[in-house]
């Protein structure tokens, strides 16, 4: 029997991973966090003070240290880093400013895609980022955009933030996730866009677990098909 794959993609904030791993734990599935992923090579961007911009000196960088994904027993990603498990430092301001730029970088993207599609070959999964619909799972059992309003998505990463002790006005935080969604759907290499078949829902004004059902529901009508 062929793996269940179920694709969560939309823009910052949207509640991509709250959403993915309620939907991974109702389902009994493996939550793989991409997000995750890029935020590691952001982090030790920025621990290393390398120039984010050269696509050359981040793959250069990769190679001089072990990077590691292991699933945990919460069902989150853990991000070990030279045998560093450096997961609660990964949604600090300083690697989120740098994610987006990180991930336009085609060789970057290509090796974290393999590393994504070799997970779901193996296992059944609930995967969340910006192209796993359309680029990484384009053939996933379930494919949903979860988006919500700009606003909405900006108080949520302030209370992110605020969780963590950073204070970020929402002023600032809306232009940044408006920044932010601009660059993820203007970049050249894997965009973020809705794909063709896939099932929009908007969570602005919507419970965790409204959303979680729908999503459920949308793998065991897919089941039954």
């Amino acid at each position: 029997m062929a793996p269940v794959t179920i694709a969560i993609d939309g823009p910052a904030g949207a509640g991509k991973s709250t959403v993915a791993k309620r939907v991974a734990e109702r389902l009994n599935l493996m939550y793989v966090d991409t997000g995750a992923m890029y935020r590691a090579v952001a982090y030790l961007c920025a621990k290393e003070g390398t120039n984010v911009h050269s696509e050359k000196d981040v793959e250069a960088l990769l190679e001089q240290h072990c990077v590691s994904f292991e699933q945990g027993e919460d069902r989150t990603l853990q991000v070990v880093i030279d045998g560093v498990d450096v997961t609660s430092r990964l949604r600090e301001p300083e690697v989120s400013a740098l994610v987006s730029t990180v991930a336009a970088h085609p060789r970057i993207r290509q090796l974290l895609t393999e590393w994504q599609r070799a997970f779901a070959e193996r296992h059944s999964v609930v995967m969340d980022g910006r192209d796993i619909g359309t680029v990484v799972l384009p053939h996933a059992t379930v494919k949903v955009f979860l988006t919500a309003a700009p606003e909405e998505r900006a108080r949520r990463r302030q209370e992110e933030y605020r969780r963590m002790g950073y204070h970020v006005s929402l002023e600032d935080m809306v232009k940044s996730v408006i920044e932010r969604d601009r660059k993820d759907s203007e970049r050249s290499i894997a965009p973020l866009r809705m794909a063709d078949d896939a099932v929009r829902i908007d969570s602005t004004d919507k419970s965790i677990e409204t959303v979680v059902d729908e999503i459920v529901q949308l793998v065991e009508n897919a089941h039954v098909r």
